[in-house]
């Protein structure tokens, strides 16, 4: 008998988290049917994508208002789908306000749902705990420390750790990285990294590229490094570096091929990464939006500098609908959250100007006792993230073909 799972997943991070779990119930259940929406992970893992991920990428209630009518669209195609011929289990990856609406109507249909990726009612509307338990089956948590909060609100959960923890070396290697890159090993190197977004390119990008001109006044021989998540996005931060230009910066991306002369294989494993994974690997530093990229340059052991900035419209718009001016947490940056500490500089809003954004970034490149303060600190969130993520989420998934929607 193959098991059908449906999928959702709507950005790049969970891109990449799906098709580790999609090995894992694999590994554990033979064949295993996969469909839904996805991206280049899934699909390399066998997904039958019905839509690509790039339908539900969007950035806040702008962004999305003005997406509706494809939004929806994909919605109800997919709930059509599933109501009509229902999957064994659903899965939805992060992506909260489509999967959670699709997973209500999914569990009260009778089809068991799993949420992987809680979503941070730590810090932003803690209510949602409310329609998280009417929606979903079993949730599947990155952090320990959300396993507590599920628990105590009676949500079904499993602590499964973070998949990149496993896949991210603990002991990174610095100088491969930079011969991959063609870059000098007795460089400073300071990785660049606005985001994945237009809205984040726009908004951060001019900021981070005038910090860098500054940089570059202190240390003209200071290279700069920017991986970029796609071609729209290299196009978006060319038009600002044009108008910003920064000398020794290099832009990489996922078509990036070594200068160098470097074995086959090791070539071969690099190419297969995500180029910001090659990029941190290689920098000293990192200046970066706050997301998932910040975990990333935390589990490379990177001293970075976390920044981010809303438009005012933005802004008011999240104020209004999340009832709070601030998180409940003192933190933004994940690093920080989970060392429940400032381990690193958060310059965010009116903060993030490009003085203190290369202030705070010199301080990271070129203090080696801070930075190894960083770097211990980083070890010990990744030594609590590294659990066997695909082994557990598989195991809990598959157990919900017992369980039933609950």
């Amino acid at each position: 008998m193959t098991l059908r799972l449906g999928m959702v997943a709507g950005e790049p991070s969970g891109d990449l988290l799906a098709a580790r779990i999609m090995q894992g119930v694999r590994q554990r259940v033979s064949p295993s049917h996969y469909e839904g929406i996805g991206g280049p992970a899934m699909r390399a893992e066998g997904l039958d994508a019905w839509h690509d991920m790039r339908a539900l990428t969007v950035f806040g209630y702008v962004d999305a208002f003005k997406r509706l009518p494809s939004l929806l669209h994909t919605y109800f195609d997919v709930k059509k789908r599933w109501l009509s011929c229902k999957p064994d289990v659903f899965v939805g990856i992060d992506a909260p306000d489509f999967n959670l609406r699709l997973e209500l109507q999914l569990k009260q249909a009778g089809v068991p749902t799993v949420h992987f990726v809680g979503p941070s009612i730590w810090a932003w509307r803690y209510e949602r705990i409310h329609k998280i338990r009417a929606a979903v089956s079993h949730m599947l948590v990155l952090f320990p420390f959300e396993e507590e909060i599920y628990q105590k609100e009676g949500v079904p959960v499993t602590y499964v750790g973070h998949p990149l923890a496993q896949v991210i070396p603990m002991r990174p290697d610095q100088a491969g990285a930079r011969r991959y890159l063609g870059v000098d090993g007795e460089a400073r190197v300071l990785a660049v990294m606005p985001g994945s977004r237009s809205s984040e390119i726009r908004l951060l990008a001019p900021r981070f590229l005038q910090a860098a001109q500054l940089l570059a006044r202190r240390d003209p021989a200071l290279q700069i490094l920017v991986p970029m998540v796609n071609g729209e996005r290299r196009l978006e931060f060319e038009a600002w570096l044009r108008r910003h230009p920064v000398p020794n910066c290099r832009i990489i991306d996922g078509g990036y091929r070594p200068q160098g002369a470097m074995a086959e294989g090791e070539s071969a494993a690099r190419a297969a990464r995500p180029a910001a994974w090659n990029v941190m690997e290689a920098a000293d530093a990192v200046l970066v939006a706050s997301g998932t990229a910040t975990l990333e340059a935390a589990l490379f052991k990177r001293p970075m500098v976390i920044s981010y900035v809303l438009s005012p419209t933005m802004r008011r718009m999240m104020e209004w609908k999340s009832g709070q001016a601030r998180p409940y947490v003192p933190w933004v940056g994940l690093p920080n959250v989970l060392a429940r500490d400032f381990v690193v500089p958060e310059l965010l809003q009116e903060a993030a100007t490009p003085q203190a954004l290369a202030d705070a970034a010199w301080k990271a490149l070129t203090d080696t006792v801070y930075g190894g303060r960083v770097a211990e600190r980083f070890t010990q969130i990744h030594e609590s993230l590294n659990r066997d993520t695909p082994a557990l989420a598989a195991r809990a998934i598959v157990e919900q073909l017992q369980h039933g929607t609950g």
